[in-house]
């Protein structure tokens, strides 16, 4: 009996110290995905963009390097909105504590510009999803900020600009976040796939009643559960779970 009480509490015990990052791949309408949900209330989420020196950071292999000096590590990434050439953010962009870049409201060219976009706002112990007009009239005060576009789903609707049988199809991110900001879930679709099926494994699978397209084509995940680190040219924005190295 003491032995069963002994075991029941390391079980206890464990458990709390695990990694609230937890990843797994999964189907939906014939479309394979890798999906990493994050328990804000735990895990620290943070955006990175550029180093001390203003150098852009770029890969995740940078962050984590960077991440050891200080005795901590990536325990999951992303890329985490669009950027220019120079990898500067497309949209509004705020890291710790710090605006790089304004809210963009007016709609413009290509996906970011396909209103309604939106704004992934960290703050502490949560994560919300923003339509980018509702953002500026609450003007939550973020840790973190990312505007990128379009919206997946807005209040659990589709963006009504997305269509079932939509010919653009490509490799997608994005997140989306629950209604008590708690619960944070990313996902990248592991073929190409459209809009309307992107929002929907949100919507109806994920059940996140607010989620925000981060990027297409040039999309890639850190997930070390799933051992996978996607390599490539240098990503813009990019959001992490940070966690102590022991």
């Amino acid at each position: 009996m003491i032995r069963a009480v002994l075991s029941a509490t390391l079980l206890s015990l464990l458990a709390q110290s695990a990694s609230a990052v937890e990843c797994e791949t999964l189907e939906h309408a014939a479309t394979p995905y890798t999906i990493c949900e994050v328990d804000a209330v735990q895990e620290t989420l943070e955006l990175f963009l550029y180093d001390e020196d203003d150098t852009v950071l770029g890969h995740f292999f940078t962050i984590d390097r960077n991440l050891a000096a200080s005795g901590k590590k990536l325990s999951f990434a992303m890329n985490a909105g669009m950027y220019h050439e120079d990898r500067a953010p497309v949209g509004h962009y705020v890291e710790d504590g710090r605006e790089l870049m304004r809210v963009i409201e007016n709609a413009g060219p290509g996906n970011f510009g396909l209103l309604p976009n939106g704004i992934f706002c960290l703050r502490d112990g949560r994560a919300d999803v923003f339509e980018t007009s509702k953002y500026v009239s609450d003007a939550p005060q973020c840790t973190d900020a990312t505007q990128s576009g379009p919206m997946l789903v807005i209040d659990g609707a589709l963006h009504p600009r997305f269509l079932p049988d939509g010919t653009s199809k490509y490799i997608r991110n994005g997140v989306g976040t629950s209604a008590d900001g708690q619960r944070v879930v990313f996902a990248i679709s592991d073929k190409p796939v459209n809009f309307y099926d992107f929002a929907v494994l949100f919507r109806d699978v994920l059940k996140t009643p607010n989620a925000l397209y981060f990027d297409g084509n040039i999309s890639r995940i850190y997930a070390p559960a799933l051992n996978r680190n996607d390599f490539g040219f240098r990503l813009g924005p990019i959001v992490g779970v940070v966690s102590e190295t022991n």
